[in-house]
């Protein structure tokens, strides 16, 4: 049994509980559009796996939130929204996709592809590329891989699915609002299908095969160590101004520019986190790092959801930050 087998599942809207469930299984149950997925219903399961430290944290909480231990994925995932532009996020998806199939030569099938349901697309590169182990620090390293990969690439991304315990919308699954499912790809039907065809096959479920998963690739290995040693040199400047600073938070000239004059649309995504994460640093509470932030936020052209999305995730990652400095560093 791999290190970090557990996930969470949650049937109906983000609001219902977390199950404690076989990752795989829970995968493979909704690839396979068993009865027990309830395709009819709003579905969702993790995007990352977990170890004991999860299961036990879940059934003594009765909660995910609060985890801040390691975890994994045997797929990492980029997450492609364009607001009332799916011709714009399919463009986006096509261009990823080619990258990541140029980049690390695999065959285009041995991506997971998805349209979401509703406004987007969801990519998926097997780990099994790099093959990495179960970390306090996955989930950040992830999300600098998909950073790196999404900028080679020339595509924004959503980078909320990078936090430990998000939610991520199960393959087949029904979206309440538009009542389409999300619905897998091949690469061919990524890159030539118009969208309305996309559409229509996503008015049902359709059973899947996971991919097989790919060899070892020295340029995805690469990568991973670049992003993980992107995430150190993060963690480290952070320890540094705390020191500088006798543990004294200091307000940033980003998180001010920001508040004043918000972001351009390539930069807008980052330098909102980044602010909130400044803001984490003294303890900012969460409405007021709302109330200092969305204004500027949504003149930038952020959508309310993706506001919301990235603050949480900034003011989050300031916890993150300093368990990583407890057990990583020397």
């Amino acid at each position: 049994m791999h290190q970090a087998p557990y996930g969470f599942r949650i049937v109906g809207s983000c609001s219902e509980t977390r199950r404690l469930v076989d990752a795989t299984a829970a995968l493979s149950g909704y690839a396979e559009c068993v009865e027990q997925a309830e395709l009819t219903n709003e579905g969702y399961l993790s995007a990352f796996q977990f170890g004991d430290e999860f299961r036990r944290h879940l059934e003594m909480t009765g909660s995910t939130k609060g985890y801040k231990g390691p975890c994994w994925s045997p797929w990492l995932w980029w997450d492609i929204d364009r607001k009332d532009d799916i011709e714009a996020a399919a463009r986006a998806a096509r261009r990823l996709a080619s990258f990541l199939v140029d980049r690390y030569r695999i065959d285009g099938d041995e991506l997971l592809i998805f349209y979401s349901g509703s406004k987007g697309f969801h990519v998926g590169l097997p780990s099994s590329l790099w093959r990495p182990e179960s970390a306090v620090t996955f989930n950040r390293q992830s999300r600098q891989f998909a950073e790196q990969a999404a900028e080679r690439a020339g595509i924004e991304i959503d980078v909320g699915v990078y936090d430990k315990v998000r939610a991520f919308r199960a393959p087949n699954s029904r979206h309440p609002k538009t009542g389409r499912h999300k619905r897998r790809l091949s690469f061919d039907e990524l890159l030539h299908l118009k969208v309305p065809a996309i559409l229509d096959l996503a008015t049902a479920p359709e059973p899947f095969d996971i991919p097989e998963p790919p060899s070892f690739n020295d340029e995805a290995v690469a990568d991973w160590i670049e992003a993980a040693k992107c995430v150190e040199r993060k963690a480290t400047a952070h320890r540094e101004r705390r020191t500088k600073s006798n543990g004294v938070a200091t307000l940033n000239r980003v998180t001010l520019g920001f508040i004043c004059d918000g972001a351009t649309k390539g930069d807008r995504h980052r330098l909102l986190f980044s602010a909130a994460a400044n803001l984490a640093e003294f303890g900012c509470p969460a409405a007021l790092a709302h109330g200092l932030l969305t204004e500027s936020a949504l003149d930038s052209g952020l959508t309310p959801q993706e506001v919301r999305r990235q603050v949480e995730c900034g003011l989050q990652s300031e916890h993150d930050t300093t368990r990583t400095e407890n057990e990583v560093k020397p």
